[in-house]
């Protein structure tokens, strides 16, 4: 068995309705530039990757978010991710009006102390909308700042999303 991982970093996500999308940031660190999304506190916002279940075998997705606050150094954050697959010249869903299967969300408390301190949780995804080998898929991220159990004041940024999964 091995474990497949694409990697998506700020310029690959795309964005929905005005009024739900994270902010980019680039900030000059000391050294090198931090680039990534902010997500607001208080509101849900979300962005999309799309990308081809290549050598996908069975299992659960696991949707791995690497991020940081931006001014926080407490608090827990929430975040969501669910998929939407479709098989090519296999599934007769109309693409521009597929939905996404139900949403899988994961609580990460911050730890503590640094504010920009770089954090990773894991969203197990069991909701798969049947996924298939060599399907064309979408993911949406989330943070659900509207959620009571989010209580990290200020933005969450994403820096890189990773997508694991079993070829087996």
């Amino acid at each position: 068995m091995t474990e497949r991982t694409q990697v998506f970093e700020r310029g690959d996500w795309s964005f929905g309705a005005a009024g739900t999308i994270p902010g980019p940031v680039r900030t000059m660190g000391s050294e090198f530039p931090v680039e990534g999304l902010a997500f607001d506190a208080g509101t849900n916002e979300q962005a999309f990757l799309q990308l081809a279940a290549q050598d996908y075998g069975q299992g659960n997705v696991t949707v791995r978010i690497e991020w940081y606050a931006d001014t926080a150094s407490s608090g827990d954050v929430v975040f969501g991710a669910s998929l939407a697959a479709i098989t090519p010249n296999t599934d007769t869903q109309d693409i521009e009006t597929k939905a996404f299967d139900a949403e899988n969300t994961v609580t990460d408390t911050h730890l503590g102390t640094t504010g920009q301190r770089l954090h990773s949780c894991d969203i197990a995804v069991p909701n798969l909308d049947s996924l298939a080998n060599g399907d064309a898929v979408w993911l949406r991220i989330r943070r659900l700042g509207a959620d009571g159990a989010d209580t990290m004041t200020g933005d969450a940024i994403i820096t890189r999303v990773k997508v694991l999964y079993s070829d087996v």
